[in-house]
């Protein structure tokens, strides 16, 4: 397995330009899979369950130099484990949310790196702000001043055909743009997380930062 793991971060890698991050989104992946990624290359881990991803941190407290991503959907009530956790935050999905990190973060002496989760096209089963949403909650985002908001993270609606998934990527971009545009002193909008197994090429082309990949690497989950 472990030439396997290796062989295919190599061809996701010769697929990215340089400055694109990879992320290996481990839930439900082994500690041992996940060890066979840090030997080819890998620093960056995804985990979507604080519970899970407690004891793949503390299983792998030898790799000082991983970064921990949490990219799935975060319940107010465990801000707390999060950042306590988690170096990056891609699932920042409302203005309650943020508000509530950075009162934590504020406490803690924490300063987390964080994505604001936006849904370009309506979806009830995802989370995440509208563009008018996100557009009218600025203001008091910049007011957030112990989180480190760096950029947008989406996920595509299911269904969507190649033409119509490079559209919503696009439309991320052009809106981290036009936030940029405004020239708030704390929003920073250079990163945007986005495509996974499925779709990252389409995503790279459109200008992600920061690809999500699982399926990928580690082949289909058993559970």
């Amino acid at each position: 397995m472990t030439d396997l793991i290796a062989e295919r971060i190599a061809n996701i890698r010769q697929q990215l330009p340089t400055q694109v991050r990879l992320i290996a989104i481990s839930k439900q992946v082994s500690v041992e899979a996940m060890r066979e990624a840090y030997a080819a290359g890998v620093r960056d881990f995804g985990e979507s369950r604080i519970q899970e991803a407690e004891g793949k941190i503390a299983q792998l407290r030898d790799l000082p130099d991983l970064t921990w991503h949490l990219i799935g959907h975060l319940q107010s009530n465990k801000a707390k484990k999060a950042l306590e956790k988690f170096q990056w935050i891609h699932s920042c999905d409302s203005l309650e949310l943020a508000l509530r990190l950075n009162r934590i973060a504020t406490e803690l002496s924490l300063s987390p790196k964080v994505c604001l989760q936006v849904k370009i096209l309506p979806d009830p089963s995802k989370y995440g702000w509208s563009v008018p949403q996100l557009l009218g909650d600025l203001a008091e985002l910049e007011q957030c001043q112990a989180l480190q908001i760096r950029g947008l993270m989406t996920i595509l609606p299911l269904g969507l055909s190649p033409e119509e998934s490079f559209e919503v990527f696009e439309r991320t971009r052009e809106l981290a743009d036009k936030i940029r545009q405004q020239n708030w002193s704390h929003l920073q909008m250079q990163e945007l997380s986005m495509g996974m197994s499925s779709d990252y090429p389409l995503a790279v082309q459109a200008g992600a930062t920061m690809i999500r990949v699982g399926r990928t690497i580690f082949g289909e989950r058993t559970a």
